[in-house]
């Protein structure tokens, strides 16, 4: 008899294996996209946090550059206004120095022409008392062949030597001799030509000039020049060559010459004392009458301003250019600030066998 065959209940097969493996990757799956999900969302959450952060900053920025060109704007109209204000007081400045310059000139050509009219008064009264003090017999008319009308003969000049065959008469004409001080010269250079014809310093110049004509023999020869920025003779077309005294008309010549033109440019010594170097014969007397050290040398200056060691080398160039045994007589008239010049000019005198002479605010 056959034997039936045993059925057992709970059996594995393969489709549920297959279901039972399936199922834990679905299993699988969910808990790992659970997680990824989970930190997508922490990761967005912070990503959009910074990118708010970053979005407020950038408002920010926006608004102070908005507030930058708010105040640049306001920078710009304030330099505008700044500079219109600028103008409008330097055009005011201008308007009060010009008022203030045609003040002080008009102060100052008052003041100089009540300074001429107590000189020209007192002179008179002086003379009037000499001529009633002087003898009706004046005595023997002497030889000089022009008059000077003035105080008379200074007793502080005795050591002046005026008298020689060949006298050469140095007249420094530069824009110092306006004044005898730095502000007043700038402002006569900057005056009339009249108002600069009248300045007390230069009038006393000329009248320097004039008196030293008068002490010239009538037998010798004369030749006077002055100097600014270049030497040149007073009287026109005797430039090298020596004039004769004669009957003093070329002497009257040189000397209205001379007092017609105002003073301007710079002291070039150098040129001066070149003269006696280009004069033939030389000559045996020189009279300089000067008020400082020289400015100009024998090349242009470079630049406008010198010092007073440039200018004591300047006059070391001219003094090299003087012919050897001449004596020089130094007439000084009063400059201030130069205190270099008296003990140059001095040490120049000395050793020429000249004399040196301080001018006086009342000579001649």
């Amino acid at each position: 008899m056959r034997k039936k065959r045993r059925t057992d209940i709970f059996s594995l097969s393969f489709l549920d294996c297959m279901s039972c493996g399936f199922g834990a990757v679905i299993l699988f799956f969910m808990i790992i996209n659970a997680t990824v999900s989970e930190q997508a969302d922490k990761e967005t959450v912070e990503e959009r946090s910074e990118v708010s952060k970053i979005e407020r900053e950038v408002l920010e920025g926006r608004k102070d550059l908005v507030q930058l060109r708010n105040a640049l704007t306001e920078a710009k109209d304030d330099i505008v206004r700044s500079e219109g204000e600028t103008a409008l007081l330097l055009k005011r400045i201008q308007e009060l120095q010009e008022r203030l310059s045609q003040y002080d000139g008009s102060t100052l050509a008052k003041r100089d022409s009540e300074e001429n009219l107590r000189s020209d008064i007192k002179q008179l009264e002086e003379a009037k008392r000499r001529l009633a003090a002087a003898p009706r017999d004046s005595g023997p008319a002497g030889n000089q062949v022009r008059a000077f009308t003035g105080d008379g003969s200074r007793q502080y000049l005795t050591g002046l030597r005026l008298r020689g065959e060949r006298t050469l008469v140095l007249v420094d004409s530069s824009a110092s001799m306006l004044d005898e001080s730095i502000v007043n010269v700038i402002r006569r250079r900057n005056m009339p030509v009249a108002d600069q014809l009248r300045s007390a310093k230069w009038r006393q110049t000329v009248a320097s000039v004039d008196w030293i004509t008068t002490q010239l023999s009538p037998d010798s020869q004369f030749q006077i020049y002055r100097f600014g920025d270049k030497a040149e003779p007073l009287v026109a077309g005797s430039e090298g060559v020596w004039l004769d005294v004669g009957d003093g008309t070329q002497l009257s010549q040189a000397v209205k010459e001379l007092g017609s033109t105002p003073p301007a440019g710079g002291t070039n010594l150098y040129e001066a004392f070149d003269v006696a170097r280009r004069l033939s014969p030389r000559p045996d007397n020189i009279l300089l009458l000067v008020d400082g050290l020289p400015t100009v040398g024998e090349n242009k200056p470079a630049k406008s301003t010198v010092s007073a060691g440039e200018r004591r080398t300047l006059f070391g160039q001219a003094v090299r250019r003087l012919p050897r045994g001449i004596p020089i007589n130094v007439l000084m008239y009063q400059m201030e600030g130069d205190y270099l010049a008296p003990s140059e000019y001095w040490r120049l005198a000395y050793r020429t066998g000249g004399s040196f002479m301080s001018v006086s605010d009342d000579w001649p």
